[in-house]
């Protein structure tokens, strides 16, 4: 079967488009670097990187930051809330964030109980 080459040529540069097109959005998928459509993780005022700091309480903070949460419990405030269960009797408990919920002590799963022994979380 013959075809005019002057029929071939513009569908030629349509298959050679998509093709390129397709290589442009399987390598977006595939590379590790940021997204420039998506939106920039700010801490109030502050840009953040979110795959090395988090966000808490409107500061920017490393992941492997740790704190204490009563008298003989350190917790990671990127990950968890530091929760009093009891305050007459000082007692805490390390509850879980939950990812993209603001978390609250009164909602959030409890990780540990910081009264047990042995409640200090392993160094990352």
């Amino acid at each position: 079967m013959w075809v005019e080459p002057t029929v071939l040529r513009p569908l030629m540069w349509v298959v050679f488009l998509l093709l390129q097109c397709s290589k442009v959005i399987t390598n977006s998928f595939v590379s590790s670097g940021l997204w420039m459509c998506q939106p920039t993780p700010r801490c109030e005022d502050q840009i953040y990187n979110p795959l090395e700091q988090c966000c808490d309480d409107e500061t920017v903070l490393p992941l492997n930051r740790t704190r204490c949460c009563g008298p003989n419990c350190n917790f990671w405030p990127c990950f968890e809330l530091c929760c009093p269960e009891s305050y007459g009797l000082q007692k805490f408990v390390v509850r879980s964030k939950v990812l993209g919920v603001k978390s609250q002590c009164s909602s959030s799963p409890i990780s540990r109980d910081c009264s047990q022994v042995n409640t200090l979380p392993l160094a990352m």
